[in-house]
């Protein structure tokens, strides 16, 4: 249970990231667009994992031998572009007004992350299910937290968020190496 909500917790801050950059575009809190943006995230960033998860299932036979291997690279791969995401200008700085639209694809890009981590899920022997809820509702409260601290003036925190997220999502994949390569 303490790895799902790692991983949710990893997995949520490119939305939280992203969320603080569009709380700083609206300077004054708005319940409403937080309320959207947390949906939009909370869902997709949940949702994601399911099709990873699908993608894993007839694969298992074939790569158990190397899983812990895959996960590993998956996983670093994930956080390594989380971290070079937090050097580069955020997309929300382009976005003059957030639309239903600008929300959906938002909340599309920051969740394929989720969708390559939900290839994992079997791989740490994680109820799938159960973890797309956790990784659903751990994301729309960091969503919504993230418009208000950006209304805030939080903007400082949104690249550390992201930074702190490939951090973690790396150490999980180490642990899983580690852990197979050692322990098992």
């Amino acid at each position: 249970m303490i790895e799902v909500l790692i991983l949710s917790f990893a997995l949520a801050m490119d939305a939280f990231a992203v969320s603080i950059g569009l709380g700083v575009k609206s300077k004054k809190f708005d319940f409403s667009l937080a309320f959207k943006v947390a949906l939009f995230f909370g869902f997709f960033q949940g949702l994601m994992p399911l099709f990873g998860y699908l993608a894993s299932l007839g694969l298992d036979t074939y790569i158990q031998a190397v899983d812990h291997w895959i996960a590993f690279i998956l996983l670093s791969l994930i956080g390594g572009k989380m971290l070079y995401e937090s050097f580069q200008e955020g997309t929300e700085e382009e976005i003059n007004v957030v639309t239903n639209r600008v929300l959906l694809m938002l909340a599309i890009a920051t969740s394929i992350d989720a969708m390559a981590a939900g290839f994992t899920l079997g791989l740490m022997q994680l109820n799938p299910f159960l973890s797309m809820v956790i990784i659903g509702i751990v994301t729309l409260v960091f969503s919504f937290f993230g418009v208000f601290i950006g209304t805030k003036g939080g903007v400082f925190l949104e690249d550390k968020a992201e930074k702190l997220g490939g951090i973690v999502l790396i150490a999980i994949g180490l642990k899983i190496l580690i852990e197979h390569l050692f322990v098992n």
